[in-house]
């Protein structure tokens, strides 16, 4: 799998628990922060503060290769109970051209709920691209590795996506502290 082909990392539980209580937990931006081993810290930019179409907030991000670096996400879905995700923004430039508009988005970053007997089918995915990410300059660096490092991220960004669905489906099912 080659960046230039939009690859994507997924993952899926169910949680014993309404559709709304999961989606008060994922629409939650600061949860992820809890969940992640990446995502650290987050907050609200231009004076929104809740989840809406369009409105836009920052992340703290910490890697043991690649450091720390903030960036800058949009909502660009919001059907309630249903789907939400957000276009995540180069928006200081760390890996190129400074990007503020969505269609230039390092990742997309979605959560899809579906009602399923008494609970609900949770699913949380990432489609890396199409601007440059964290990943960009070591594909730059070493172009014939490019489908390994792509493998790479993937596997890592899985590995936080399996940890934010774990920590959701404990929240909505009460087997830890409520946020």
């Amino acid at each position: 799998m080659r960046y230039a082909d939009g690859p994507v990392a997924r993952g899926e539980v169910e949680v014993g628990a309404a559709p709304a209580r999961v989606w008060e937990l994922v629409t939650d931006i600061g949860l992820p922060a809890r969940l992640s081993p990446e995502l650290h810290r987050v907050g609200w930019l231009g004076g929104a503060g809740e989840p809406a179409l369009g409105a836009r907030f920052e992340g703290f991000n910490r890697h043991p290769v690649a450091g720390d670096w903030r960036t800058v996400s949009q909502i660009v879905e919001f059907d309630a109970e249903r789907v939400f995700g957000w276009a995540v923004l180069d928006a200081d430039g760390r890996y190129g051209e400074a990007a503020d508009d969505p269609a230039d988005r390092m990742a997309t970053w979605r959560f899809e709920l579906a009602p399923e007997g008494d609970g609900t089918r949770l699913r949380h995915s990432v489609r890396i691209g199409p601007g440059r990410s964290g990943i960009s300059p070591w594909i730059d660096r070493m172009p014939e590795r490019e489908e390994q490092l792509v493998a790479g991220r993937l596997d890592e960004l899985r590995t936080g996506i399996e940890a934010t669905l774990a920590g959701v489906k404990a929240l909505a099912e009460g087997a830890a502290d409520r946020p």
